[in-house]
């Protein structure tokens, strides 16, 4: 079942105009336009009617006829990615050396592929990572990304560089250390400094706040 068209046309808005003028209640116009009342009164009288100016308080077929084409103008556009904008998309990738974001430029400039760059970083991840036939032909594209073939990281992958393996969770400490009222129970950090020139151990006595501090400078020795 197709969409029934609620645009009004030049002609509906000129007699809106005229009944308008004449005193007529908004029930009285769709009436006589032809139209639901809702859309008498929520998309023409009350967005469309001027509420500063020269024609402040009037409604204007007009203006309103100008205001609506400039509104269907403005608002995006669904552009279906034919294979004609594929291969563009392609010669200008693999034989100019483009990114994603100059081919977006490029192809709203010459009108050959409007796309944006998200549409195509997202279909050519779709092409290496589906199985679809009409992506198989694109399927090794991303090698010709300028950072195609740079190795991604395992985000599940933790780092264990430098961490002691029979160490203790501080999670599993005693429960009274974290009442803070028991002498001698001393928190222990080492902060390392700047591409590591030197060390700061900070021991702090949890009961008591006491601070003390030591500074270790890292001295490399040349082999």
């Amino acid at each position: 079942m197709s969409k029934k068209n609620t645009q009004l046309s030049l002609i509906q808005r000129c007699l809106i105009e005229a009944l308008k003028k004449a005193g007529m209640t908004q029930k009285m116009i769709a009436a006589n336009v032809g139209g639901h009342p809702s859309t008498i009164i929520c998309l023409e009288l009350h967005r469309i009617t001027a509420h500063r100016g020269r024609t402040a308080g009037s409604y204007l077929a007009s203006n309103a006829q100008r205001r609506t084409t400039q509104r269907q103008q403005d608002k995006p556009k669904l552009v279906k990615f034919t294979e004609s904008m594929k291969q563009q998309s392609v010669r200008w990738l693999k034989v100019e050396k483009w990114s994603p974001e100059q081919i977006s430029k490029e192809g709203h400039k010459t009108g050959s592929c409007p796309l944006s760059h998200e549409c195509l970083y997202k279909w050519i991840w779709a092409c290496k990572h589906g199985n679809k036939r009409a992506g198989r032909p694109y399927k090794q594209i991303y090698n010709d990304l300028r950072h195609g073939r740079r190795r991604r990281k395992l985000g599940a992958r933790r780092d264990t560089r430098g961490i002691k393996l029979d160490r203790v969770s501080i999670e599993k400490r005693p429960r009274v250390a974290n009442k803070r009222k028991r002498p001698s129970d001393i928190e222990v950090d080492l902060m390392m400094g700047k591409k590591h020139k030197g060390a700061l151990l900070v021991m702090t006595d949890r009961a008591t706040l006491h601070t003390r501090m030591k500074n270790y400078p890292i001295r490399i020795v040349a082999p």
